[in-house]
């Protein structure tokens, strides 16, 4: 009689089990979305549009923005990105840049592009937000050859460059050996959990190797975007599975909502000077300032006396060197 009892429960064992499995599929999602989420609640956040080639005019075009912002009294920063790179050092001082940043919580939103530089200077964010589509990565430096041909970077700047994106990434949680592929395409990448503790991780084999106990990482794949020969590139959807990216995001309101903004943040356009700056700088006319400045200065020396010819050579290289320092290109020693 007891075998048929058994029989007659199994319906209600299963559900039981059924439920059981449903709710800790349940805490278990709940809980990785409470780690995906913001670590705090924001009151004041702005947009910094940050597009095209990266250069030190834009670098320094940044810099005024993140000035605005922290006078706003802004405490969460969306640095919207939609760039094909750009400069180096440009690129590694504004990632330094974000990092570094202590007043406000830094966002760095892809909604299309981050490429090269501009994926190096996403790394330095708090927080990555991409499109689903969006792409970012392909990193690897490149340099103009004497023949007029771009060419791979020579091994000593890689090396040093790989170290920085090692660096970027661990201060903000992400996996090291990704961020490295970016710029290392013979760098393969596998996807490995630990067989002791069940810990799973992205980890290269240089990486596998020097950690104390190699044999207890199990590698269960390889990630594809890492293969030998290319430089990791990922879109969206995949950069938050590999933990490159915290979410994504189809437009700034879904970004606001994210961090519990109502509304549109607002934008901070350029002003000005920013508008000053970029035409000065514009070569017909900063080859012009200088023309002008230099015949004005003859006209004065011809006729000494402070006369219209000193007023406008003094306005031509005011004008010539100012656009220069607020535009990166030159320091205090040339002004």
């Amino acid at each position: 009689m007891a075998q048929p009892g058994l029989l007659l429960n199994r319906p209600f064992l299963i559900g039981v089990a059924t439920l059981a499995l449903a709710l800790l599929d349940l805490f278990g999602l709940s809980a990785s979305a409470e780690e995906n989420r913001p670590p705090r609640k924001f009151n004041h956040g702005v947009v910094i549009r940050f597009d095209g080639m990266i250069t030190s005019m834009r670098e320094q075009y940044l810099y005024r923005k993140l000035e605005e912002a922290k006078r706003r009294g802004a405490d969460l920063v969306v640095l919207e990105i939609d760039s094909p790179g750009g400069q180096l050092q440009e690129s590694l001082a504004i990632a330094q840049k974000l990092g570094a940043l202590d007043w406000a919580y830094t966002v760095a939103y892809v909604p299309r592009e981050a490429l090269s530089g501009a994926a190096i200077a996403a790394l330095g964010a708090n927080e990555i937000v991409m499109g689903p589509k969006a792409r970012m990565g392909d990193a690897g430096p490149i340099f103009l050859a004497e023949d007029f041909l771009f060419r791979h970077a020579p091994e000593k700047i890689r090396s040093d460059l790989a170290r920085q994106m090692r660096d970027l990434a661990e201060a903000r949680g992400r996996a090291p050996a990704l961020a490295e592929a970016m710029v290392d395409m013979d760098l393969v990448v596998y996807h490995v959990k630990n067989k002791q503790t069940g810990k799973e991780a992205y980890l290269s084999d240089h990486e596998i190797q020097a950690s104390d106990r190699p044999d207890d990482w199990e590698k269960i794949k390889p990630v594809l975007e890492s293969r030998e020969g290319h430089f990791l590139e990922v879109n969206g959807r995949r950069a938050v599975e590999l933990g490159l990216a915290e979410a994504t995001a189809s437009s700034r309101e879904e970004v606001a909502r994210r961090y519990g903004l109502d509304g549109n943040l607002p934008v901070l356009e350029a002003t000005f000077v920013d508008t000053a700056v970029y035409e000065l700088n514009r070569p017909l006319v900063t080859g012009l300032l200088f023309v002008v400045g230099l015949v004005a200065l003859y006209i004065e020396f011809s006729a000494p006396g402070i006369s219209i010819g000193g007023l406008t050579a003094g306005l031509c290289f005011t004008l010539f060197f100012w656009s220069r320092f607020m535009g990166g290109t030159a320091g205090w020693l040339e002004v």
